[in-house]
């Protein structure tokens, strides 16, 4: 288990609130003069004494801007439905949001771009990325372990971008500087488990990857002074060349939907003229 961040094994709603409200630092005034209460009835919802309307845990929970995965649990824990939805991205629904995915990923088009939910699972590729990761020589369910827990270079399911980035047989050959680039992909994790379940899924996978031979013990905590750079430069040597990127991510805003509003976009660009002259080589010799 990580000691990154706070972990709630609770689950009344008085604990999750008291929890919550913690973690973002807000004094029962605060919360209550956001979500237009009183201090005294927040206090009675926290000690059980008062019970919160649906519409009451909605508030609470926006007033402290938790995520619709935590807003459902919170509801959960009150006695009530969830509100928000958790569709696959293969859902039907999702046709709309999968287009404008594939809009964006063919846009970034020839240089790499990805879609990834809240555990860093590929979800989308284009092109170019799948062009990259064969370059790499990484195959299509990325490294993982053996039955007896040696390294091994495949698994079922998509890739993960947090496991290809930690393990020894994934990005860690050709990345250079990889113990920086590796720092921020953990942090951003630890920030997104900031007040999380203890069994949640991203949780679990944060333990494996930090249990990888090398991975260094620091990365075992939240580090909040480490320097968020607005976009992370990476720079891979592939079959001789280096290739040089800075990359951004993207979310949608105001989702209604868990699985809209975990999805990110990571999207590569050249950081060098060497490495846009490189990708347009490369894209010249596909198309002959």
């Amino acid at each position: 288990m990580t000691g990154s961040a706070m972990q709630t094994p609770v689950s009344g709603l008085g604990q999750l609130l008291r929890h919550w409200r913690q973690v973002r630092g807000m004094s029962q005034l605060d919360l209550a003069l956001e979500a237009e209460s009183s201090a005294r009835h927040l206090s009675f919802i926290e000690t059980g004494r008062a019970q919160a309307s649906r519409d009451m845990v909605l508030r609470l929970a926006e007033a402290m801007e938790l995520p619709l995965r935590e807003r459902n649990r919170l509801l959960n824990a009150a006695g009530y439905a969830p509100a928000y939805a958790a569709r696959t991205l293969g859902d039907a629904q999702f046709d709309k949001v999968r287009a404008a995915l594939d809009f964006m990923l063919r846009q970034q088009e020839p240089y790499p771009a990805i879609v990834m939910n809240r555990v860093f699972d590929v979800l989308m590729i284009n092109q170019a990325g799948a062009n990259m990761l064969a370059m790499l020589g990484l195959a299509p369910g990325g490294p993982g372990k053996a039955a007896d827990g040696a390294p091994s270079q495949s698994r079922e399911g998509p890739p993960n971008i947090l496991r290809l980035m930690l393990h020894p047989a994934g990005l860690r050959p050709v990345l250079k500087d990889w113990e920086r680039a590796a720092a921020h992909m953990v942090e951003r994790a630890h920030r997104q488990l900031t007040g999380a379940a203890a069994e949640d899924p991203l949780r679990r996978l944060l333990d494996e990857v930090l249990a990888y031979p090398g991975v260094p013990e620091s990365f075992t905590h939240q580090n909040p002074s480490l320097d968020a750079l607005p976009v992370l430069p990476l720079e891979f040597e592939i079959e001789g060349m280096t290739l040089s990127w800075i990359t951004t991510v993207a979310s949608f805003g105001t989702p209604q939907d868990i699985t809209a509003e975990e999805i990110m976009v990571e999207s590569f660009f050249p950081a060098n003229d060497a490495t846009e002259t490189a990708i347009r080589a490369l894209m010249t010799e596909e198309e002959t």
